[in-house]
C-alpha cells in the first residue's frame, strides 16, 4: 500500500510544481493519509536508523528547524526538513513522500518537523521523537488556538505521556514552557519513580569549552536554553505580553531581566518557582538580526551540541546561513533591495519592528490578511506597539485583505502625543499595487521593509518571484 502511495505522492509533487500551483508540500500527505491513516507512523517504523527532531512554539520554528538543518548538513548528515514550513500532519506525510524511494525507504540520518501548535500532541500519536524542542507560546490566531493557557494545557497532557527516548529541550525565559519540564518531574513523583530529577539533582555536561546542565528522570533528558545579557533588557514589558503569572500557583511573576514580551529572568515571590539555573546561554553569531533570533540559535545549537557536533561546525554553519523564505529573506527586485519579515502576531510584529527600527527603517509596507493561516479576527493589531516606531519611519505604505483596519491602527498611532510622526503614510488595497507604490518610492541606497501577516507573506512571495510556495 504505501509504495502505491509513495508513488502516487511523487506523481502529485511533480504536477504541481511543473505545472506552478504549489510546491506539493501539503497535497500529497493529504491524499496519502486520507487512504492510510497510519501512514506517517509506517513509514518512520520502517525506517529505524531515522532519527526525529520536533519543533514546536509560536514562532521560529521554520527558522529554526533551518539551523539545525545547515548544521547537521555541515557536519555531513542526511538531513530533511517538512517543506515551505507545511506543520501540519499532511506536510509532515507529504515531506515523507518526498524524500522517500520508490521502495518507500527514508535514506536520511535526521528529519526536521516543525508542528503547529494544536498538532502537537496529535504528532505524539504517530511520532516518537529523539528531541523535541519547544521554543515559546505567544497569542496567535485565537480563534483556532484559544488562548495562551489553553495550548499550553494541552502540551503539559501531551509531554507527560512522552516516551522516555525523547530528550526535551525548552526556553527557560519562558515561564509556561519552562515549567513543562516540571510537570514531567510531577508525573514521576506521583508515579512513585525513582530517579535524580527526584532528588533534583543536575547533571553536568562538558563540550569543549561550555558548560550546561540536564535534569534526567527515568528515561528522559531535560536541557534548558535561554539569554544571560543584561545589555538586551527592556526597561518594562510591552503591551502584547502573554504569560507574566505563575505556572504554579497563579501569582504574578516579578522580572529581573525582560527580553521581550514575557520572556526574561522570571521568578514568584509567592511560591519560590522560578527561572531554571544554568541554563545554556551562549549564542554564537549569524547574519539573522534581533534578539527572538538568538532565542532559535541557542536551540539549534543545543541539540547540535547533544548530537555531538563540534563548536567549530556549529560556528561555521551560522556564520554561513541563508534565512528561510518570508522570515528576514533579502530579495532584489529591479535594482532594488527588500527585506522580508514575517509578522503574524503582536509578539512577532513588535519584534520585526524593534528589529527594522533597530537597522534603520525608513520605508515600511505593511500587509494584513485574515486568511485561515492568519487568524480570522484581526483586533490583535491594537496590541502592537506602533506608537514607538512610526516617527522613525519616513514611509509607510498599507495593503492587504484588511488594509482598511490596519489604516486604522496606523491614524490612531500617529497620534501618539510622546512622538512626533512625520512619515507620509497610504493605503493600496492591491498588494501588486502597494508594492510597485513602495519600490517607487525608494531610493537606491534604502531598503524596502515588508512586515506581512503568514497568507500575505506567501502573496508577496509569489508577486515579486512567481512562484507560488504551497
Amino acid at each position: 500500500m504505501n509504495l502505491l502511495l509513495v508513488f502516487l505522492g511523487k506523481f502529485i509533487i511533480f504536477v504541481s510544481r511543473f505545472l506552478n500551483i504549489g510546491h506539493g508540500s501539503t497535497w500529497p500527505g493529504h491524499v496519502a493519509l486520507l487512504i492510510n491513516k497510519n501512514f506517517i507512523k509506517e513509514i518512520i517504523s520502517n525506517n529505524p536508523q531515522l532519527k526525529i527532531i520536533l519543533i514546536a512554539g509560536t514562532n521560529g520554528k521554520t527558522t529554526t528547524g533551518k539551523f539545525i538543518q545547515t548544521i547537521l548538513e555541515k557536519a555531513n548528515y542526511r538531513v530533511f526538513q517538512n517543506e515551505a514550513g507545511a506543520n501540519l500532519l499532511n506536510g509532515i506525510a507529504s515531506s515523507l513522500l518526498l524524500h522517500s524511494n520508490r521502495l518507500s525507504t527514508v535514506d536520511y540520518d535526521y528529519a526536521i518537523f516543525e508542528v503547529d501548535e494544536n498538532t502537537l500532541s496529535l504528532a505524539f500519536k504517530e511520532i516518537t521523537p529523539d528531541y523535541i524542542i519547544l521554543l515559546n507560546l505567544f497569542r496567535d490566531q485565537l480563534d483556532r488556538y484559544g488562548e495562551v493557557n489553553t495550548i499550553a494545557k494541552k502540551w503539559s497532557e501531551a509531554i507527560r505521556h512522552l516516551s522516555p527516548k525523547t530528550t526535551l529541550i525548552l526556553n527557560a525565559d519562558d515561564p509556561k514552557i519552562a515549567y513543562l519540564g516540571e510537570n514531567k518531574l510531577q508525573k514521576l513523583r506521583h508515579s512513585g519513580k525513582r530517579s535524580s530529577a527526584l532528588q533534583n539533582e543536575r547533571i553536568q555536561n562538558l563540550h569543549g569549552s561550555e558548560r550546561f546542565w540536564t535534569s534526567q528522570n527515568d528515561g528522559n533528558e531535560i536541557l534548558y536554553f535561554g539569554l544571560n545579557d543584561k545589555k538586551l533588557s527592556m526597561n518594562t514589558h510591552q503591551h502584547a505580553v502573554d504569560s507574566t503569572y505563575c505556572p504554579n500557583c497563579s501569582s504574578k511573576l516579578t522580572y529581573k531581566i525582560i527580553y521581550y514580551s514575557h520572556l526574561g529572568d522570571w521568578e514568584c515571590s509567592k511560591c519560590g518557582y522560578k527561572r531554571p539555573e544554568n541554563i545554556f546561554s551562549s549564542p554564537q553569531s549569524s547574519k539573522l538580526a534581533g534578539i527572538y533570533n538568538l532565542y532559535n540559535i541557542l536551540a539549534a545549537t543545543l541539540v547540535a551540541r547533544k548530537i555531538g557536533v563540534s563548536d567549530q561546525i556549529i560556528n561555521k554553519s551560522l556564520k554561513t546561513f541563508n534565512p528561510a523564505f518570508g522570515r528576514q529573506e533579502i530579495m532584489n527586485v529591479n535594482g532594488k533591495r527588500v527585506q522580508i519579515f514575517l509578522s503574524k502576531n503582536p509578539t512577532s510584529f513588535n519584534e520585526s519592528l524593534r528589529t527594522v527600527a533597530d537597522l534603520g527603517a525608513k520605508n515600511a509596507l505593511l500587509v494584513l490578511n485574515d486568511r485561515i493561516p492568519d487568524g480570522r479576527d484581526v483586533s490583535w493589531v491594537w496590541d502592537v506597539d506602533f506608537e514607538e516606531y512610526l516617527d522613525k519611519l519616513k514611509t509607510v505604505i498599507v495593503s492587504g485583505d484588511r488594509c482598511y483596519d490596519m489604516g486604522l491602527r496606523i491614524k490612531y498611532a500617529s497620534k501618539f502625543p510622546m512622538k512626533k510622526s512625520n512619515f507620509k503614510f497610504q493605503i493600496e488595497k492591491k498588494l501588486k499595487d502597494a508594492i510597485a507604490v513602495s519600490l517607487k518610492l525608494l531610493t537606491k541606497s534604502e531598503t524596502l521593509y515588508i512586515l506581512p501577516t503568514y497568507s500575505a507573506m506567501l502573496e508577496v512571495r509569489r508577486i515579486l518571484t512567481g512562484k507560488k510556495i504551497l
